[in-house]
């Protein structure tokens, strides 16, 4: 069995484990991969299905008609459908994001590549991702898989954070560092 460095040790990580190797298995690792993105990205904009994710008011039973309904609506593969499925009946929902994080990281492992996490104050076109992603391979030997995030917090520039390593070159940064020289 793949430990890939403690992912096994949490609940989210053996439900992600789980969820790996029944699709690497049955040679869904994409089609999954692409649910779960869809997943997180349904997580993100729709404060309902965050809430249905997060309340413990919701029954078992409501929640996997709900979390069913929802995967059909969004199209999911079956084994991504049948695994949310799965995580309403525990009582699992509230962990997803959790899940969703350790999946990636599992396939990009399996891949041979490693996973960057970077956050930009506007969305990146997919030449700047691409030019990215070779600039980052260049610096860490391997294929880089971007996780991409958008931050207007952060004024311009980047962060990238690959494993326990963090490249913070965000203008917010330079100007905080910036004032805390000036102040001596």
């Amino acid at each position: 069995m793949e430990n890939s460095g403690g992912i096994q040790a949490s609940l989210a990580g053996r439900y992600a484990l789980a969820l790996f190797e029944l699709a690497r298995d049955s040679k869904q690792l994409d089609s999954v991969g692409k649910s779960l993105a869809t997943v997180k990205e349904a997580l993100e904009q729709s404060e309902d299905f965050q809430a249905l994710t997060t309340s413990p008011l919701v029954g078992r039973d409501a929640a996997a008609a709900t979390v069913k309904a929802v995967g059909e609506s969004l199209k999911l593969d079956s084994l991504t459908r049948n695994f949310l499925g799965v995580l309403a009946e525990n009582r699992r929902l509230a962990h997803i994001g959790s899940v969703i994080r350790a999946f990636t990281l599992l396939v990009s492992n399996h891949k041979g590549e490693t996973t960057a996490e970077v956050t930009t104050a506007h969305p990146l076109d997919a030449a700047q991702v691409k030019a990215l992603a070779a600039q980052l391979k260049s610096g860490v030997g391997r294929d880089v898989a971007i996780e991409l995030k958008v931050d207007p917090e952060i004024l311009g520039g980047l962060k990238v954070k690959i494993g326990s390593q963090m490249i913070d070159s965000s203008i917010r940064t330079r100007l905080n560092t910036l004032a805390q020289a000036m102040k001596g």
